[in-house]
């Protein structure tokens, strides 16, 4: 039984009549940083070895993996979705595309071998091959130049990947902004110790507390930060107590 939901190694990078060495071994490399490892290529151009070993780097392993067809029917043979990119769209085009981000949302809940197709770097997807194509999908650019190097589109396309399907876990010092929770507990604290300090001789807490939350909210305090202000208010009052002793 297929193991649900996709997950990269499910994920297909299929170039359709690439003609540059040096971009294949690029892609090998972008697919590599993204955890993406199987690789096809369909009516390649004649492909130098040495060019693509060396834009490669440490990711010739992608490139022997790759596997070759001479036509797209047989390379998506064993694909259940398929999705085309393509900055270009029209009456015999997809009509309807999505940006690489709702792409990889909708892959996350797809079953099976999933494929994601880039055209030559001169022409794109021709239309009988996004014919064949289950959806579209287009990166998002200036009008005055949207047309990508084959490379940079699979890395977009590869980073989207590997942030949804890969479970991303934060490294260290990275910014993890508080959640609603932890910013009403932290806007409670302050208060709390405000009142202690005898702060709130009339009413007036509960107004102070939404103004702390939604300040909080719209600063984007890291959970680090969140604690380090409720430190600092909670020292205020121990030295208060110190003093009155």
């Amino acid at each position: 039984m297929r193991r649900a939901p996709v997950i990269l190694s499910d994920v297909i990078i299929i170039l359709v009549r690439p003609e540059e060495a040096g971009n294949v071994g690029a892609v090998c490399r972008a697919m590599k940083n993204c955890g993406l490892s199987r690789l096809r290529l369909v009516n390649p151009a004649e492909l130098h070895e040495g060019t693509i070993r060396a834009r490669a780097v440490h990711a010739e392993d992608v490139w022997l993996n790759a596997e070759q067809f001479t036509s797209l029917d047989k390379a998506v043979a064993d694909c259940s979705l398929i999705i085309g990119t393509t900055r270009r769209r029209g009456h015999k085009r997809k009509s309807v595309t999505m940006p690489p981000d709702e792409a990889a949302a909708f892959l996350k809940d797809h079953k099976g071998n999933a494929a994601l197709l880039f055209g030559n770097e001169r022409t794109g997807l021709e239309e009988v091959e996004l014919d064949l194509c289950s959806l579209a999908s287009h990166i998002p650019a200036s009008s005055a130049f949207p047309s990508l190097n084959l490379s940079h589109a699979v890395q977009i396309y590869g980073y989207e990947l590997f942030k949804t399907l890969a479970g991303v876990q934060p490294v260290a010092g990275q910014w993890i902004p508080m959640n609603s929770e932890q910013i009403g507990a932290l806007a409670r604290s302050i208060t709390n110790s405000l009142e202690s300090l005898g702060f709130y001789k009339q009413q007036g807490r509960e107004y102070q507390e939404r103004f702390f939350h939604d300040v909080f909210s719209r600063a984007g305090l890291s959970e680090r930060e969140g604690r380090y202000m409720s430190d600092i208010f909670a020292k205020a009052v121990r030295m208060n107590t110190h003093r009155a002793e």
